[in-house]
């Protein structure tokens, strides 16, 4: 596996068959595994597999936890080698940005709901660094975790609007056996917080069970969940929201593919999580 800390090594990198890439933050968990075991697969014979590990500090908001945000850069480096990835690009923040830049990517449709209307500039500091990374990689598919529903939903519409040459691939959320999506910020939380985190899933879970029944009221949804949250005494609800699973605009009845998305903080960590519903 080659390790590549700068833009104009990437760029110069010789390259063979097909490239899938895995943008990342590092602090790489078993979900990441999960994301490049499905890049090694649509790689196939002949292709490569690239990782991406970069904390990217334009998607931080002032306040935010930026400066305490693992970075294992050993421990990534070691799980990626493991995994069959080929090159592991790891640039510093002086390689992707000038210190004057200023150009940035913006999707200003989808990315002014959920998490974008709590996280302002958020999705912006995502695209652009998503962006950056195809220019700068320039692979044939990306590969991006459905836990993010919102950022992947961006994504894709960035690739069609700009009509980037990359295929993105979603990924199902992996999760603890309780039920917990996998995150990079879950060592964040104290042994208490993790006890009552679960219910998260056990809310979205509770919502799906009351669709099947035939309940299609967003509002009744909504509350249901919320309801549940409050039972987590360290729970504090940042959102929760029933949108259209493609314009991520809110619904007020379910009348077509729908995602339930909610954000929670324990503490300081902020928790998202997502189910689809239709």
């Amino acid at each position: 596996m080659k390790v590549i800390t700068t833009v104009a090594a990437a760029q110069s990198d010789g390259r063979s068959g097909r490239r899938v890439l895995v943008p990342t933050m590092g602090a790489l968990h078993r979900g990441h595994m999960e994301l490049i075991y499905v890049a090694r697969d649509h790689a196939a014979l002949g292709g490569e597999v690239v990782v991406s590990s970069f904390v990217n500090p334009l998607q931080f908001e002032p306040g935010s936890d930026f400066d305490r945000y693992p970075r294992l850069e050993k421990a990534d480096e070691e799980l990626c080698s493991s995994a069959g990835v080929d090159l592991l690009f790891r640039p510093a923040p002086g390689e992707m940005y000038f210190d004057d830049q200023s150009t940035a990517v913006e999707e200003t449709a989808l990315s002014q709901t959920l998490c974008g209307r709590s996280r302002p500039g958020h999705f912006r500091g995502v695209c652009t660094v998503v962006t950056k990374l195809f220019h700068i990689l320039a692979p044939d598919i990306a590969v991006f975790g459905e836990k993010d529903y919102q950022q992947l939903a961006i994504v894709r519409r960035m690739v069609r609007d700009l009509n980037l040459p990359v295929q993105i691939i979603g990924v199902p959320t992996v999760r603890e056996e309780d039920g917990l999506a996998l995150s990079s910020r879950n060592q964040y939380l104290s042994a208490e917080a993790r006890k009552q985190a679960p219910i998260l899933r056990q809310a979205l879970l509770s919502a799906a069970e009351l669709v099947e029944r035939g309940e299609k009221s967003a509002a009744h949804i909504v509350q249901t969940v919320r309801t549940m949250l409050e039972q987590a005494p360290l729970a504090r609800i940042d959102y929760v929201e029933l949108a259209d699973a493609n314009s991520l605009q809110p619904l007020e009845q379910i009348n077509s593919d729908a995602v339930l998305a909610l954000a929670v903080f324990f503490g300081k960590t902020r928790l998202i999580d997502n189910i689809r519903l239709s």
